[in-house]
């Protein structure tokens, strides 16, 4: 479904050239679950970004079903990502203002769905992250795992081909932490294709195939009792 190819990320600082990822190649397929592990300051995070058509690389080709991204302009790259790509992040992103439902209803909004459409869409994605009791609480009235939950309802809304998680569980205690694993792990069997940065082997062990990433490479051959710490 995806696939990168000879990827270079490099910024600039004045007349200083700071590289961040360093060729790489990667193929993600339809309904896959991978996990990305590595320390900080690796390139992580910008990789994410790059799947995600949030920031562009600086050189190299992606394809997602064959096409070709890079040659988007910012309209239809915008619709791209809004349909296509579901965001889960560790600090969540909602709007404090806005209730549970109304977060998840923005997707649907900038997708042209009409209002009297967007409410019962936002209450079944609602209802599959099991929050169907908490759909008019605003995010000052959940907990960190209701308020990730409300993130992932969001993400879905769409029916995303692909969910992007960046580090989704780090703000949660563990129960909440397995809670979100579990829900990914459900959408994950329903067919969506799933990938998530984290840390933590505990997380990333919840994957079914797992990649490293250090100082901006890649390593597919991955040792998770190796003693290093990521």
């Amino acid at each position: 479904m995806i696939e990168l190819k000879n990827i270079y990320k490099t910024y600039h600082q004045g007349e200083i050239d700071i590289p961040v990822l360093k060729d790489i190649s990667l193929t993600i397929n339809q309904g896959e679950y991978l996990a990305i592990m590595g320390p900080s300051g690796s390139g992580k995070s910008t990789l994410m970004n790059i799947i995600g058509c949030l920031d562009m690389p600086t050189s190299g080709s992606y394809f997602f079903d064959e096409e070709d991204i890079l040659s988007f302009d910012d309209v239809k790259m915008s619709e791209f990502r809004n349909k296509s790509i579901g965001f889960v992040f560790q600090s969540f992103n909602l709007l404090p203002r806005q209730s549970a439902l109304e977060n998840v209803e923005l997707p649907l909004y900038y997708s042209g769905i009409k209002k009297k459409d967007r409410k019962p869409i936002a209450e079944e994605a609602l209802r599959r992250v099991g929050l169907e009791d908490r759909m008019d609480f605003n995010p000052t009235q959940l907990s960190g795992g209701q308020k990730q939950r409300v993130a992932i309802a969001r993400a879905i809304v769409n029916n995303p081909r692909i969910i992007l998680a960046d580090e989704p569980t780090g703000a949660l205690d563990t129960k909440s932490g397995e809670q979100i694993m579990d829900i990914f792990a459900s959408l994950n069997e329903e067919g969506t294709t799933v990938v998530t940065i984290t840390h933590e082997r505990e997380i990333a062990q919840r994957a079914s195939k797992i990649i490293v990433i250090r100082d901006g490479e890649l390593s597919n051959d991955v040792n998770l009792d190796e003693e290093e710490e990521l």
